[in-house]
């Protein structure tokens, strides 16, 4: 036989693809985007710099420019290295596949990112999860156990974490990191809406420490701009795995003149934060759902009846991210991103209107 069914891994034919479904028409609150656009004037200086890219040429191989953009924007320590990636997801994918030896182990907690797991499976590493407390909680002493148990050669750690938006102790993460016999992966994608936690200072110090950073939360995700910030050490054998050119032109460029605007950026994550407040506080008004802590750009919450609230929402044109069934102790839950006020409010209006 020459067909999928023969000739792919097993692991790969039981995996689903990362799924993210159509938004035409409605209001995107599933993915956790900035609902801000651009200012028309910044905008505008942004179409005249990518009109003057040479796309009939490759781009510099290891984008040097946007890498000291980048390394100013988030103050990254001189001794340290940036890898940089077709998004975040790329960096987690090419980490994964540096550590897949023969019958190494991924660990990550759950429920967490998705692409923990497909990124491991897919780099042929075994995927081992560690559930969280029932109210997202971290449990430091199953995870610290199931590092001396499984001894995996990489475990992520999401912070804050995704979906369930709560900040691990900075003391417990740190543990983890001493405590763990491979590479330590901490995942900051919504450091922007964190109140400043990051373990960025603390990568120096840990020779088996790694940050992943992204531009995609704090406004361009369409850039698909990522970084591992590493020792060079680490650095120099993830440079081995990175695609040829893997930053487009037009992505580099766009991001370079961009976090000169970084005071642009700021403001709106400062707003996100400020409509999250409002946005956690009319939930906690609804007396059938559970609102969760976060510390990131989007909100979890608990309602009587997930599924069909997500249907009633979407035929209200407001598109969430359902979680029932991804994990059990997600049951019952919906993914809320921090929108626009007017977007929040419509969100607000909708679920009120279904849980009378």
């Amino acid at each position: 036989m020459k067909d999928p069914a023969s000739l792919v891994r097993p692991e790969i034919l039981a995996l689903s693809a990362y799924h993210a479904p159509p938004a035409d028409g409605l209001v995107k609150l599933d993915a956790m985007e900035n609902p801000y656009r651009l200012p028309a004037s910044l905008a505008a200086r942004l179409g005249e710099r990518l009109a003057q890219v040479e796309v009939n040429r490759y781009p510099l191989a290891d984008a040097p420019s946007l890498k000291r953009k980048l390394r100013a924007a988030w103050d990254v320590p001189r001794e340290l290295e940036l890898v940089l990636g077709n998004g975040s997801d790329e960096v987690l994918q090419i980490i994964a596949l540096a550590l897949a030896r023969p019958g190494a182990v991924a660990l990550s907690v759950e429920p967490a990112f998705s692409m923990y797991r497909i990124s491991a499976i897919a780099a042929g590493l075994r995927y081992e999860g560690v559930p969280l407390n029932s109210d997202f909680t971290l449990d430091e002493e199953a995870v610290i156990s199931a590092l001396g148990r499984l001894r995996p050669a990489l475990t992520w750690l999401a912070y804050p974490n995704n979906p369930t938006g709560n900040l691990f102790p900075r003391d417990s993460v740190l543990r983890i990191v001493r405590a763990a016999p491979g590479l330590v992966v901490v995942d900051e994608a919504y450091h922007p809406f964190a109140g400043g936690a990051s373990l960025l200072s603390e990568v120096a110090r840990h020779p088996n420490l790694v940050v992943v950073r992204t531009l995609s939360k704090l406004g361009l995700a369409g850039l698909r701009v990522g970084a591992a910030i590493a020792t060079a050490a680490w650095a120099r054998e993830l440079e081995k795995l990175r695609l040829p050119y893997n930053v487009n032109a037009l992505s580099a460029a766009a991001a370079e003149l961009l976090l000169d605007e970084t005071g642009t950026l700021a403001d709106q994550a400062r707003e996100i934060v400020a409509d999250r407040g409002r946005l956690e506080h009319a939930l906690d008004q609804l007396a059938r759902v559970r609102r969760f802590p976060s510390a990131a750009n989007f909100i979890l919450a608990r309602v009587p009846d997930a599924p069909a609230a997500f249907e009633g929402l979407k035929q209200r044109g407001i598109l969430v991210r359902n979680l029932h069934g991804a994990h059990p102790l997600l049951a019952h839950c919906l993914r809320f991103t921090v929108g626009a006020p007017e977007e929040n409010a419509r969100l607000i209006a909708a679920l009120t209107e279904m849980l009378a």
